[in-house]
Formats: C-alpha cells, sequence, structure tokens
C-alpha cells in the first residue's frame, strides 16, 4: 500500500480527524488519527496488516515466535499482524501503571517478538512495552506501526518499520499556538494524563 492508499483508508472510515487534541505522548496536536476507527472494519484491518507485515524484513519474519502489543491501541492491529504471520498474538496491560501480561499471556524464555503499535509519536508507550517484553522473558527483535508521527526521529531500540510517516506537527504544552489553543482540548489517547 502507498501512503496515499492508507490515509484514504483513514478518511473513508471517518479515522483522520481535526482539532485541539492531547495525545498519549502529552504533546498536543492539530490532528489525530484514530486508528481504533479504521480498523473497526475487519477487512480493513487485514488489509493494512497484510501491508504491514509486507514492511517486515525477512531473517526478522523468519525468527519470530510470537506477537506483542501494548493495550489499548495496538490491540486490534496486533491480532491483525498475528494472523497475518500465523503467530499467536498477545497484549500487555498497565493496570497500576506498569506494563505486563495478563490474562494467562505468557512468552517463552527467550522468545522472539514483534512488538506492534497502531501510533507512535514520542515512543515512550513502544519502549515501556519493549522493556515489559524483556521482564516477561522474550525479546522484542523489531517493531512495526501504522503511523510514525516522530518524523523518522523516534529511537526505540530496535529495528522500527511503520506503515505510513505522518508529519502532522506536534507540540509540548508550553508551545501550543495560540489559535490550537483557543480549541477545545480532546484527550483521544489510552494513556490518562
Amino acid at each position: 500500500m502507498t501512503q496515499d492508499e492508507v490515509l484514504a483508508e483513514f478518511r473513508a472510515s471517518g479515522a483522520l480527524l481535526e482539532g485541539h487534541f492531547k495525545l498519549s505522548s502529552g504533546r498536543h496536536s492539530g490532528h489525530y488519527l484514530q486508528c481504533a476507527r479504521v480498523l473497526m472494519n475487519p477487512h480493513r484491518a487485514a488489509r493494512l496488516a497484510e501491508a504491514l507485515a509486507e514492511k517486515i524484513p525477512g531473517d526478522i519474519l523468519d525468527s519470530l515466535d510470537a506477537v506483542v502489543a501494548p493495550a489499548m491501541g495496538g490491540i486490534i492491529i496486533g491480532h491483525e499482524m498475528g494472523r497475518a504471520l500465523n503467530l499467536d498474538a498477545m497484549f500487555l496491560e498497565r493496570p497500576e501503571g506498569t506494563f505486563h501480561l495478563r490474562r494467562g499471556f505468557a512468552l517463552e524464555p527467550g522468545a522472539k517478538v514483534l512488538m506492534v503499535e497502531d501510533v507512535v509519536t514520542t515512543g515512550l508507550s513502544s519502549r515501556e512495552a519493549i522493556a515489559a517484553v524483556g521482564h516477561e522473558g522474550g525479546e522484542v527483535l523489531a517493531e512495526v506501526a501504522l503511523v510514525d508521527r516522530s518524523n523518522g526521529s523516534v529511537d526505540l531500540g530496535v529495528p522500527f518499520f511503520p506503515l505510513i510517516d505522518i508529519d502532522f506537527p506536534t507540540y509540548a504544552e508550553d508551545e501550543v499556538p495560540a489559535e490550537l489553543a483557543a480549541i477545545e482540548i480532546t484527550k483521544p489517547g489510552s494513556r490518562a494524563s
């Protein structure tokens, strides 16, 4: 899929939003990609996961034992990546603030893992999830995401393969432009802040 084809999927599902958003990272933006909306159609989610799977180099694909995604945003695309790669898919939760596996999920010691996210902006959640996999006994070989909002600047400590790169500006709390600050803030992400 080309970037234009992926964005067409977001537009068709009403997943490309405009307003004033406080992202899970704590940064502010005038645009938000609501991946839950683009993934709510199972056929679209499968197409996006298959396109994302094509981004992963063969040597990494051949080494993977499992797919892990952080809740909430990564659950659907993580599951679809598991289907596309014919691997078990699990998700991490953080009910007390720190990611860990629950619900009977467990990794075999030394399991090679593909981390799957919906959107990466600063990489904070991804780095926390990657560390959690290490604490659970696995090793993250690479991460994939539907969207990279970092302008290619994020360092996750593992190879990163996004489906698309989006260059919507984001702002720290004290850098929000006046025209954006005049719009009521919406907090659509999964991290309470």
